[in-house]
């Protein structure tokens, strides 16, 4: 346990200095809001998750099948 937290306290201090980690470190923002927003319209639009998980289940019962 503690040589995985050495690694990642490494891996963070590398990406605090490295340059090229600051805009890594931006795409991981805008992919968590990304994230949010897909979040936020699945939980309100019941239309959109019905219809999905309609499509999910055919296909895993046609996959049952085979």
């Amino acid at each position: 346990m503690l040589d995985y937290f050495t690694k990642t306290k490494e891996a963070f201090k590398r990406l605090a200095t490295d340059k090229d980690g600051v805009v890594s470190f931006e795409y991981i923002i805008v992919a968590a809001c990304i994230v949010a927003v897909v979040l936020a319209v699945f939980k309100t639009d019941t239309s959109i998750s019905t219809a999905l998980h309609n499509g999910i289940v055919k296909i895993s019962s046609t996959m049952s099948g085979l």
